[in-house]
């Protein structure tokens, strides 16, 4: 099978898949798939960094923690909240990541231990669904950035802005498709493509970010308010920060779960720890001291807290600056969204349909869904953000908890690789017709308190700390009813290749 076959072009990551052994189901195997092997890999540190430096800085983040500024904590406690949160998604994507290196397969294959070979996917669409809505709305996001660099450039361009169709301006349409095709081309050329956009794009934004923050405090001449007049102290501080640090390991809750997506194509476990250690507890103190002067430095000089850094670049002042700095964010935003909302759904669709679907087709497809469903609308809508994206993004804590609890405390990342792609009803991962009972049964058990704590009022206590809890339940209540007999034989990646020889 060659790399022209998969709907990939010169992507070098890939060797050529190895041909499925006899007993290989085509239902549940394809060149996306399968296994990578270990000397076509080429995910190393800075590649691994460069993914956090993207995401780390996107818009989104800098929103929530300049929040927390104006919640009324200062600038230490701010990044003692960003600090705390390091560590804990340091570990959580060390965890996570090396079950991708280990067996070579994504995060819908990586499910079938846990959830069975049909089970998976539920777990995968769960998470597809997330990533393609968020697709939608952060390129609906990022082509708000446009359309201001495109009147700064061409100001009779507003003309455009003025009228409505589906709830977007001709303006507003031109920008969105124009990012959206953008994306699809840059997928369509497979993960090596990606690899490369992200290595180009964690410099470009960092620079900008690190200059943005600069200005700002030369604007207030080189001094910042370090605390709001609302700041608060003594136990709720501390509530605030630890709830912060909760809440940053939340925000990334949809990553944890599938970061073997990326780290399949890691070169080695450290790797994996040196890219998240420069990326993740390091890369979010750098973040911290940005949020801190953008924030502080607006509040010192006109008593105002921003809410995103577009806010300041509406302000700058040249247009040359202006067009750059807006670039930056375009930039930054295909990368966050590429990373975090285009390849799970690619994998998750996959999953279903291995058969039709190769990497640049699902790829359109799940571009065309985040089209169709016109993300703007769903933005504009609280109660959709809410109860529906919120109320999937709730039952990611327990998927965690379960896929963690069985690769590594039932199984002790003892996989059979080639059973992951066997429908054979004898097969270490079939259960009870492809399905794992108990996993559903944890999963229903847990998310339903995942979604209460996330919906009820009189929950709000504990809402901050939602997915630790829906992790912790989920890994406990799976733990308890887990079957742990059978055998568990430690075979690597590389052994789809040596059954498919024979």
């Amino acid at each position: 099978m060659t790399t022209e076959s998969t709907g990939l072009i010169d992507d070098p990551s890939r060797d050529e898949a190895p041909a499925p052994a006899a007993d290989v189901s085509p239902s549940l195997y394809n060149a996306e798939l399968a296994p990578t092997k270990r000397e076509g890999r080429r995910w190393g540190t800075y590649n691994i960094f460069t993914l956090w430096a993207n995401d780390v800085h996107s818009l989104g983040n800098y929103s929530f923690a300049i929040g927390l500024f104006a919640l009324g904590l200062g600038g230490w406690q701010i990044l003692l909240a960003l600090a705390l949160g390091g560590v804990f998604l340091f570990l959580l994507l060390n965890l996570s990541g090396f079950m991708g290196e280990k067996t070579g397969v994504p995060f819908p294959v990586m499910s079938r231990i846990s959830f069975g070979t049909r089970g998976a996917q539920v777990p995968a669409l769960i998470r597809g669904a997330v990533a393609i809505a968020w697709f939608g709305i952060q390129t609906y996001l990022a082509s708000v950035v446009l359309r201001i660099m495109i009147v700064a450039l061409v100001p009779s361009a507003d003309t455009l802005d003025a009228n409505d169709f589906l709830g977007l301006s001709t303006l507003g349409w031109i920008a969105f498709l124009a990012l959206w095709v953008i994306q699809v081309v840059i997928v369509s050329y497979g993960m090596e493509m990606i690899r490369k956009y992200e290595a180009f794009a964690g410099p470009v934004i960092l620079i900008t970010m690190i200059a943005l923050a600069v200005w700002m405090l030369s604007n207030a001449d080189w001094t910042i308010a370090w605390t709001t007049p609302d700041s608060i102290t003594g136990g709720d501080m501390w509530l605030k920060i630890v709830g912060g640090a909760s809440l940053w390991v939340a925000i990334y809750g949809t990553f944890v779960l599938n970061f073997c997506d990326f780290t399949r194509n890691a070169t080695s476990k450290r790797s994996i720890v040196r890219g998240n250690f420069w990326g993740i507890p390091l890369n979010m103190l750098v973040f911290g001291g940005i949020v801190i002067t953008l924030a502080g430095a607006q509040f010192r000089i006109d008593g105002q807290v921003i809410e995103s850094p577009s806010d300041i670049v509406r302000t700058v002042p040249n247009t040359l600056l202006l067009v750059l700095a807006c670039l930056a964010l375009l930039i930054l935003t295909v990368a966050v969204n590429m990373m975090a909302n285009f390849v799970a759904p690619i994998y998750a669709l996959n999953n279903l349909l291995p058969k039709h679907l190769d990497f640049r087709r699902a790829a359109l497809v799940s571009a065309v869904i985040g089209l169709v469903i016109l993300p703007w609308n769903l933005y504009n809508s609280p109660a959709v953000i809410e109860y529906f994206l919120g109320g999937l993004g709730a039952v990611l804590g327990p998927l965690f908890g379960i896929v963690m609890a069985d690769y590594w405390l039932v199984r002790r990342a003892k996989i059979n690789v080639p059973a992951l792609f066997t429908t054979d009803e004898n097969g270490e991962y079939a259960y009870l017709q492809g399905v794992n009972p108990r996993a559903i049964v944890a999963l229903l058990i847990t998310a339903t308190v995942a979604l209460l704590m996330a919906f009820v009022p009189a929950l709000d206590v504990v809402a901050d700390f939602s997915w630790f809890i829906g992790a912790g339940l989920g890994a406990i209540v799976y733990l308890v009813i887990a079957d742990r007999k059978g055998s568990f034989n430690d075979v690597s990646g590389e052994a789809i290749a040596v059954a498919s020889a024979h």
